[in-house]
């Protein structure tokens, strides 16, 4: 990977490796979440490959296949996805913001996004342990588009 190409590149210059590498591994992205036109549920349920232990996806070059309402982002739709977390890094440099001090990119580690309680483990309930009915139960955030 080129050296801080996060700070010398826009999204759109970034090859494979360096794209993934954006991705700080907390999981938000994965719960599961009711879009409308004007606003955003997410719910503290988690897609059914990622493993919550690791906020990891289980098979992710297989995804888009196994999981109909995952959607992959690019450089060209990242604006598209306004309900990314504020900390996504894929947002913050769409928006011309930089890369949250926590990011495994500056700190080194996952460690202390971990210590922040950024991800979604341990609290995330995989989509299998909660009936659809209930999902209202499980709303952690509402947010207006």
């Amino acid at each position: 990977m080129r050296e801080k190409f996060w700070e010398r590149y826009k999204l759109a210059e970034l090859n494979t490796k360096e794209w993934e590498a954006l991705c700080d591994g907390c999981g938000q992205c994965c719960l599961v979440r009711h879009v409308d036109e004007h606003q955003v549920t997410v719910f503290n349920i988690s897609c059914e490959l990622l493993d919550v232990s690791s906020s990891r996806c289980s098979d992710y070059e297989h995804r888009l296949s196994k999981v109909p309402h995952c959607h992959p982002l690019t450089a060209e739709n990242v604006a598209e996805y306004s309900w990314l977390p504020d900390s996504c890094a894929y947002r913050r440099l769409h928006k011309g913001e930089p890369l949250a001090s926590w990011h495994p990119l500056l700190a080194g580690s996952r460690q202390k996004m971990q210590q922040l309680g950024i991800t979604v483990s341990p609290t995330a309930l995989p989509s299998s342990q909660v009936p659809r009915h209930q999902r209202n139960h499980y709303i952690i955030k509402t947010k207006n588009l």
